[in-house]
């Protein structure tokens, strides 16, 4: 799934950069549904959700930026798709400044606590 996720990331991009305007926007259906897809089968563990989740606002940023170019209004709209790419980076800077280090303390604490020996008390 990913690997096809990528080739339609590639083709869209290429046909960006070609200026095929029709496949272009098609293509941005099946990138984006399937970082979608891959966000939701990756939910369970968080650094794979957070990563694809920051991918699959890239990709909706780049999908904004490609129609606006397309459509010739890029600099009114290229503001706007901030929007998503800031929102990607805000979920990773979340998950590795906050989340991530959080996470390990506890793993350090959970093995610190297992790794005590627990007093034995001798009989009287």
């Amino acid at each position: 799934m990913e690997n096809l996720h990528i080739l339609f990331w590639l083709v869209k991009d290429i046909c960006w950069c070609m200026i095929y305007k029709t496949l272009g926007i098609a293509m941005i259906f099946p990138t984006l549904a399937i970082a979608i897809f891959i966000a939701w089968r990756t939910r369970h563990i968080v650094a794979e959700l957070t990563h694809n989740i920051a991918i699959a606002l890239w990709i909706s940023a780049n999908s904004m930026w490609m129609i606006a170019e397309f459509l010739g209004v890029d600099e009114q709209v290229k503001p706007y798709c901030l929007i998503p790419f800031s929102l990607g980076l805000v979920v990773l800077i979340y998950y590795y400044l906050i989340y991530s280090p959080l996470n390990k303390k506890k793993e350090a604490a959970a093995q610190t606590a297992v790794a005590k020996p627990v007093p034995v008390e001798k009989g009287s």
